[in-house]
């Protein structure tokens, strides 16, 4: 059992966690995630790390609440427990002195750039982040970005800050300036790191995805998060998370995320009186917590 030390509401529908963990605390690095299972009747599903901390023995994540074992999870409490946490999984992040790097995150991608970003300044490497939301009460983290970067730029779909436009189009005026880049990384969802991708292939500029299909024993024995890429099937859970944006074929990737989509719904359907009780606690935004401060 994996007890929660700390939960927040980031903004509606973005959760963070703190969860004791010492035994995966004190091995992972960036761009790895862990698969859990919050009951005995749940399934396994993969979540990315944010950070952790090998003294005091706790990892974070945050998510979104899409479906039932999301929302389960979101309904744990501080000093409630989790009942699997198995990880770090996945490979990490090969971080070397590219230069400028531009590190692009939307929703809970935002999570996973705060541990790269630290590592990559590590290694004396330029970061230029971007943070991509729908409008200002989806924004978190901010100010952290901000004391993090080189430079960081806001973009929002609702222009309410200037033009409105999504992380792709914002990369692709971005290196059309003739700005130099010499590597992206982009988390978050599977359309924006698909467009970002094809923002930067007729730049030439290397553009690493952490990919997030569905999973089950994250030991690349199910076959559940197979991808192909190039002329290759990989599986995601051994061979990824993180592969060449470029290279991946995008088109099947959603497809087979879209596989379960009807289970899903009923699934989601069948847990929602328990569920309403659920949002409306966390409709009631407390104090966010800091990526500074942890």
């Amino acid at each position: 059992m994996y007890r929660i030390a700390k939960k927040e509401v980031l903004v509606p529908n973005t959760i963070y966690l703190k969860v004791e963990a010492p035994e995966i605390a004190v091995k992972a690095q960036p761009g790895q995630f862990v698969i859990l299972r919050v009951d005995e009747v749940g399934e396994r599903f993969p979540l990315s790390l944010a950070g952790w901390d090998q003294k005091d023995g706790m990892i974070e994540m945050l998510f979104l609440i899409m479906g039932r074992s999301t929302m389960k999870l979101a309904g744990l409490q501080e000093g409630d427990s989790i009942m699997d946490v198995v990880g770090p999984l996945g490979g990490p992040t090969e971080i070397e002195s590219y230069g400028n790097v531009l590190c692009v995150g939307s929703t809970f991608g935002v999570g996973p750039m705060v541990p790269l970003i630290k590592a990559l300044k590590e290694k004396g490497n330029r970061v230029i982040s971007v943070m991509e939301a729908k409008d200002e009460g989806s924004l978190f983290w901010e100010d952290e970005l901000r004391g993090l970067s080189d430079e960081l730029h806001v973009v929002l779909g609702d222009g309410s800050r200037g033009k409105a436009r999504q992380a792709s189009e914002f990369l692709g005026q971005y290196l059309e300036a003739g700005n130099k880049v010499d590597r992206v990384f982009a988390f978050g969802r599977v359309f924006m790191m698909m467009q970002c991708s094809r923002a930067t292939k007729p730049f030439g500029v290397k553009t690493i995805v952490a990919l997030t299909p569905i999973m089950v024993d994250g030991t690349g024995m199910c076959g559940c998060c197979r991808v192909s890429v190039g002329d290759e099937t990989k599986f995601t859970c051994v061979d990824g998370p993180e592969f060449d944006g470029h290279e991946v074929d995008w088109e099947t990737l959603i497809k087979r995320k879209r596989a379960y989509l009807k289970e899903e719904a009923r699934a989601f359907d069948l847990g929602q009186l328990e569920g309403l009780r659920r949002i409306a606690e966390l409709s009631r935004l407390s104090g966010r917590v800091s990526a500074m401060e942890k």
